[in-house]
């Protein structure tokens, strides 16, 4: 969770967000207890899927929370897509 720029970081600052810090530590920590069982049992490498992988996974859903958080600020959202 110290690591900056690690994909178990923003899972906690999630989770953190909506459990509180000590339900978020735990499943952190669970999610370390896995991985290294996997690591241990299969003897595979662990690599970090990075800081904006969350974010990737569900661009759509990403953007409708987001688009939801600045209504409620008051602010009136419309979404383009860029020019890829």
């Amino acid at each position: 969770m110290r690591k900056r720029d690690s994909y178990l970081r923003s899972k906690y600052y999630r989770l953190k967000a909506r459990l509180g810090v000590k339900r978020a530590a735990v499943a952190i920590a669970h999610k370390i207890l896995v991985a290294v069982f996997h690591i241990l049992a299969d003897g595979t490498v662990y690599e970090d899927l990075g800081a904006n992988y969350l974010d990737q996974l569900s661009k759509t859903r990403t953007s409708k929370h987001l688009v939801r958080r600045l209504e409620k600020l008051g602010f009136r959202v419309t979404i383009e897509p860029t020019a890829a």
